[in-house]
């Protein structure tokens, strides 16, 4: 996920290098293609790659141009990408870092911190302070508790 400009900018960079060695690599003698059982192999490894980032590339582009008078609808479809989520709302309001960070009660540095690790070290607190500034509703939600297959043996981190 394209997280600000700098990774935006350098992911542009990166699909043009992408399509340029893709039309080097397109460019081969026929007997190569032909006779290199790596080479399609090969090939679309590059093209998923661009293809990956190309995608990338549109979602933050989208995200940066949505009109922030009209609210948005992000999807969760695991709970685990709820830091993607509050990252993209603060793209989709326009608010950079700094200004989310004030907004919440936050220094910059948190912030930056948080979202370079995904909220992973941010407190309960602090991640509460951010759904509150970027004023993120719950419109619709359901948890499954699969208490039939409960888990009775500890996890650990790793």
């Amino acid at each position: 996920m394209i997280k600000n400009q700098r990774q935006y900018d350098y992911s542009q960079e990166l699909v043009r290098q992408f399509e340029s060695d893709l039309s080097v690599y397109d460019a081969q003698d026929e007997d190569i293609k032909k006779n290199d059982c790596w080479w399609k192999i090969k090939r679309d490894s590059f093209q998923s790659h661009l293809n990956a980032l190309k995608t990338e590339v549109a979602e933050y582009e989208t995200l940066i141009n949505h009109d922030v008078r009209t609210p948005i609808v992000l999807k969760l479809d695991d709970i685990k990408n709820l830091p993607q989520l509050i990252i993209k709302a603060r793209l989709a309001a326009n608010l950079s870092q700094k200004q989310l960070a004030d907004i919440a009660g936050l220094t910059e540095e948190k912030i930056i911190d948080y979202e370079d690790k995904d909220y992973q070290t941010a407190s309960l607190i602090d991640f509460l302070f951010v759904l509150d500034a970027l004023d993120i509703k719950l419109q619709k939600g359901e948890f499954l508790v699969p208490l039939d297959t409960l888990r009775i043996t500890p996890i650990t981190a790793g």
